[in-house]
């Protein structure tokens, strides 16, 4: 297969490539505004490389008309342009991966939702929480326990250095804040154990720190996220992940090597995470960062 990747320079566009390699395929082009993508020699020396937005649509565009066009278009831009990037990736006649979030709004779900119609085309997301040991067997006791409301504590630091803030990160209009920028994997792991959102109040929202709780079908969830170093326990290194299950503690900071590339194996044998599979975390988070509950419950300090 044939692949094109949009935000080559981003953190996480080094998991891609990787991805690519991994399961045999081809990366043929690959966009950035920003050049430092030396990492390209590591997988992918050959790829043809874009700074301008322009130049990269008219070489997506020359391709499919002489019949060696991409099968599929990785995104890894900011966050405020994944639903355009997706877009402009179903009207290139390709298929999208884009990491998370789709969309920081949920009417626009509902737009790519019509486009994948219009086209023929599918939009995939990378959720690979979903695709963690740890979390599967998790999955696996509650539906075993049947109907059954579970105290679950989550607690997710990951310190960010001074730069974090400085850059589209930390601008709202552009990552969405916290809660979708850090938050988004987390949330849609909880909706998917336990079941859909009742209740949700928000307790702190601020740039580097948030918490509140949630009552879903089965679970009433106190949450923390926080990207400050400050709030890491004791000899815990740079990122803490920790679920607690009626007093049950689940720590998986590690196991995530790899769950970039099974996600693309499960994309390429036609199991990929839908639209479907994203929303109901997008319509929560946008709720929490709008500050509104999901029934109006809300509390910010």
């Amino acid at each position: 297969m044939r692949f094109a990747l949009i935000g080559g320079a981003g953190y996480v566009a080094p998991k891609h490539m990787k991805a690519i390699k991994e399961t045999g395929n081809d990366l043929v082009a690959v966009l950035d505004p920003h050049d430092s993508v030396g990492i390209l020699d590591s997988y992918f020396p050959d790829a043809e490389f874009f700074t301008e937005f322009e130049r990269f649509d008219r070489y997506i565009d020359k391709i499919r008309r002489e019949g060696n066009k991409v099968d599929y278009i990785s995104i890894c831009s900011p966050n405020y342009l994944h639903d355009a990037h997706c877009r402009f990736v179903l009207r290139s006649d390709a298929d999208a991966i884009c990491e998370k979030p789709l969309s920081m709004s949920p009417w626009n779900v509902d737009g790519l939702e019509y486009m994948e119609k219009e086209t023929g085309k599918t939009v995939f997301n990378i959720l690979q929480l979903r695709l963690h040991p740890s979390i599967i067997k998790l999955k696996e006791q509650i539906n075993a326990n049947g109907k059954y409301v579970n105290e679950v504590d989550l607690t997710y630091i990951t310190s960010r250095g001074k730069w974090y803030l400085n850059s589209w990160k930390g601008i709202y209009g552009k990552s969405g804040g916290l809660v979708f920028n850090i938050g988004i994997h987390f949330f849609d792991m909880l909706v998917w154990i336990f079941g859909k959102v009742q209740k949700s109040i928000v307790n702190m929202l601020t740039d580097s720190r948030a918490a509140g709780m949630l009552e879903l079908d089965n679970a009433n969830v106190h949450w923390f996220l926080s990207v400050d170093e400050r709030d890491l326990p004791k000899d815990a290194g740079r990122t803490f992940r920790l679920i607690s299950v009626d007093g049950e503690d689940l720590e998986f900071s590690a196991g995530f090597t790899d769950l970039h590339t099974e996600s693309y194996r499960k994309i390429l044998s036609g199991k990929g995470f839908r639209i479907s599979d994203v929303k109901p975390s997008i319509e929560l988070v946008h709720q929490i960062q709008t500050n509104r509950g999901s029934k109006g419950y809300v509390k910010k300090t």
